[in-house]
This record gives C-alpha cells, structure tokens and sequence, in this order.
C-alpha cells in the first residue's frame, strides 16, 4: 500500500518533549518499512493544528482526496493531525476511512482507523480527538492566565512601541525599557504638533530633517493615538496602567487630541498648502477665518465676508510679515538686563531644588503605598473576601490615585530639569526672535507666532493681536520704554515714566 506521511509541530515546547519533525519523520518511517508501505509524498510543517485556517495541511488534504488508489495516512498521533474536534477536514478523513478508501495510522498512539474498526476503537479515536482538543484549551487557559497576570502587574506582552525598546535581563527575563534616542523623537514629535502649526505632513519632514526618521502620516498618527506613551496599555478595547516610565503627560497627549480635531475640521482643500498665516488669523469684524489665494504667484489674504460685506481688505502675505516683524523686533531687550534676569533665575532655581526633592519623595512613597494595595486587593479578590465589583471599584478609585501621582511626578521632574532652562530660552529667544522670524521656513514662523502670539485677527489693513506670557510683559516695557534709566539689584526698572506700567503687569521673575 502507498502512504502519505505527515508530521508537524506548533511550539516550542513540542521540540523539546521529542516531537520534533525529524523525531516524528524517523518514527512514521521505521513503521512505513515495518509494513511494507510505500512512502509517495512526506509531508512536515510548522502549523497550529486548534484554528480554522490551515493553508499547508489543506494542501495535503487536496492530495489525499486525488488519490485514485487507497493510501495510508500515517502520523505520530491524533494531536498531530488536529487538536479541534470540530475541524470538518478530520471528520472528511474519518469519513473516507469509514468508506475504505483510506487509512488512517497514528502510531504512538496504536489506533488505526478503516472501515473495519469496531465500536469500542471508535470511542477511542474520538476519545483521543477529544484529549487533544482539551490540551489545547488548558495551554489557552494557561496562556491567558499568564497575560492577565502580566497586565495586573502593568507588564507590556507583545512588541514594544516606537521609543521602548524590548531587552532580555541578565537573568532571561524577558523586558521594556526606554529607548533614549527614539524617546526623544517621540517627545518633540508630540510637542512640535502640539503648538498647531505642524500639519502631519510638515511634521514627517521636521522629523525627517532633524532626526533622519523617515515616518509616513499613518505611522505618526498611529503613535498619537497611543496611549501607551503616557502611561496607559489599550488591549482589546480595555485600558491598563503600565510600570514603564511614559514619554509624555496626559496633558501634552489630549492637546495632540484636541490639535488633530481641528485639523481634521479644515477643508480639505487648504490642508497641505504651505501658507504661513493659514487657520492662524480670524476677521476683527465678523469673527471668521482669514484664507490664503494665490494670485500670479502673490498671496493674499482676506475675509470671505460670507455673513455679510463689510468692506473687508485683502492683505498681501509679505505685507503682515512685516507687520509681525515688527512686533518680534519689539522683544529685543538690552544685553545687560537678559543677563541680570537669567542669573537671577539661576539663583531661584538652585533654591527649589530642596524643596522640589522632599515633594518628590512623599509622592513615592504614596505611589509604593497605592501599588501594594492593589496587590492586596487582587489577592482578597482571589480569596473571595471582596466580591469582583467590590474589587473593580475598589482598583478603579486607587489606579485613578496611582495615575495622578504618576502624572505629578512627571510634572514635578520636568519642572526641575526644565524651568531655569526653559526660562533663559524664553527670555534668549525674545531677544533673538526678529532675526528667528525672519530667516526660518514656514513651520518655523508658524511655530514662533504660536509661541509668541495669540488670537491674531485683522483690521482693516493692520494685524491686531494677545501677546502670551511672558513676552506680553517684554513687549509692554519695550513699548512704554522702561529699559530706560537705571536699575537696582532687585531687577525693578527707573525711568522717566514710571506710572506707565500698572502694577499688575510689573516684571515678574516667577512668571518668566
């Protein structure tokens, strides 16, 4: 008789409890020459036997129904042909075994399947299916026991996201850590096109241009919309705190949100056109959108006067960027007080370090408090001394507790290392923000207007404006002059009008 051999493997434990394919091959064939078989088609693979999808065995299957002749089947054992007893490809083999046109030998397991088989031998080739289809879903149980294990204890399962990394420890253990140089594209990604002047597009070739990643608009957003990156797991629909250290806060993360949602309002029309002031400028009249044309290759800008004509101009591009101009060349300060303000907020800053350090040690020590209460509660849960909505409620309430201090201790961190720096950057770049203005690109300008400028609206011919802090202020002495005159070691300006400046938009080195 001819005999078709078939042997497979789906795991790595398999290999090691001597299922192996050549282990399987040398078995099926000392019992091929055993019966004076004659082998005509060997088939070995690497498939899960327990889905509905089984592209190589359903080849073999094709074979097998070819055959004009009677064959024999033969493998190792039951599992190795299927571990689903509802797989309809064993019930057609079972079937034309029944019909002597086959037969079906399992060798290891001493069945051997023909139209002659009694009762009793049928019970126990579906007793054997039915074995290997509970082995299955104990090594399912097993494994979904061990992921919900993982999640509880915030472990990350699969591949890590753009900014980790997966590593294996000195002792195997499998682990995520953070990526230090893919972290900070991620980082400037998030607070590049957080600032609204970055479509997707102009993000991918800022990134492109200043980090050498080459990412495409999908990929962007598909890191946007992962929560993974402030701490939080989506699996399956449900949200998991993790114990990886997140590259960016919650807040940063909704303000990418809220700065997506509004690009995806703007028609679609206008979306990848480089304008500098497109989506920036309202009219001061009727409150809508000032939009760009391109007219002989001049751009315009102005007001559709969709609500009603009220006589509104049309402003050349080049014409607001030199009213702007003006404005970033007002934030100019003499050399002498940049340099008095910054040593002065380097001498604050050293101040806060003890103080910012004792926060930082009550909030670990809350967070270690939090993480061994849900520990406990898990195992009062397992012990039926809280019932599974006592134990929801009870982990929602303190996760909410753990993410917040999570949050405040990020806060608290880059508030240490960032606020002497970004300060002196702030006050450095007021002085340098005409020359910035002048020679950047068009993301550029845009990004520096956000920073500097708010609420731009046009008037008539000129470009009104709300100043942020706290170049407001920088702006408010550069105009009434209090640069002027002397000054005295608390920073506090005299000059010849004194009274121009109210109280309540004084300098302020806390606000700086």
């Amino acid at each position: 008789m001819k005999a078709i051999l078939i042997a497979r493997v789906s795991t790595e434990e398999q290999k090691e409890m001597g299922h192996s394919l050549p282990a399987q091959m040398a078995r099926l064939e000392r019992y091929c020459q055993n019966k004076g078989f004659e082998i005509i088609k060997v088939c070995s693979f690497d498939e899960s036997a327990y889905t509905d999808q089984r592209n190589e065995f359903d080849i073999i299957m094709d074979f097998i129904l070819a055959q004009k002749e009677k064959i024999a089947v033969c493998c190792d054992k039951v599992d190795r042909l299927s571990r689903n007893m509802f797989d309809t490809r064993v019930a057609k083999l079972y079937d034309k075994a029944l019909n002597d046109e086959i037969e079906l030998h399992f060798i290891s397991d001493g069945q051997i399947i023909t139209s002659r088989i009694s009762a009793t031998e049928k019970f126990q080739f579906s007793m054997s299916l039915g074995l290997a289809n509970y082995f299955s879903n104990a090594i399912s149980d097993n494994v979904k026991r061990a992921i919900e294990q993982k999640l509880r204890k915030g472990e990350w399962t699969g591949k890590a996201p753009y900014g980790y990394k997966n590593v294996t420890l000195d002792n195997g253990r499998k682990d995520v850590i953070v990526d230090e140089v893919a972290s900070q594209v991620v980082r400037k990604a998030f607070e590049l096109y957080a600032t609204g002047a970055f479509s997707m597009g102009l993000l991918c070739n800022k990134i492109k241009t200043d980090y050498g990643v080459v990412w495409s608009v999908s990929q962007i957003d598909q890191i946007f919309n992962n929560p993974f990156y402030y701490g939080q797991m989506l699996i399956k629909g449900t949200m998991y705190p993790h114990r990886y250290p997140p590259l960016v806060t919650k807040a940063l993360f909704d303000q990418v949100q809220q700065t997506k949602s509004g690009f995806n309002k703007k028609p679609f029309k206008y979306a990848g056109k480089p304008y500098i002031y497109r989506g920036l400028m309202r009219c001061d009249e009727c409150g809508l959108a000032i939009t760009p044309e391109n007219h002989k290759g001049i751009v315009y800008y102005h007001c559709t006067q969709y609500n009603g004509k009220h006589g509104a101009k049309w402003l050349r591009e080049d014409a607001i960027t030199q009213q702007l101009g003006k404005v970033f060349k007002r934030l100019q300060m003499p050399q002498e007080i940049l340099e008095g303000i910054v040593n002065t907020l380097s001498e604050v800053h050293h101040n806060k370090i003890d103080f910012q350090s004792k926060q930082f040690d009550d909030l670990t020590k809350k967070q270690k408090e939090i993480t061994k209460i849900l520990e406990n509660l898990y195992l009062d849960k397992l012990k039926g001394r809280i019932t599974d909505d006592e134990f929801d409620n009870y982990r929602k309430t303190f996760c909410e507790q753990r993410d917040d201090i999570n949050a405040r201790l990020m806060g608290l961190q880059e508030a240490e290392n960032n606020y002497y720096i970004t300060a002196k950057y702030l006050l450095e770049l007021a002085s340098s923000a005409y020359d910035v203005f002048v020679g950047s690109e068009v993301e550029e300008k845009r990004l520096l207007i956000k920073l500097v400028l708010s609420n731009l609206r046009v008037k008539g011919e000129k470009i009104v404006y709300d100043a942020q802090m706290p170049f407001s202020v920088i702006l408010n002495c550069s105009e009434d002059q209090v640069w002027l005159g002397r000054k005295d070691s608390n920073l506090r300006m005299a000059g010849p009008k004194p009274a121009a400046l109210p109280l309540g938009h004084a300098p302020s080195i806390s606000k700086l």
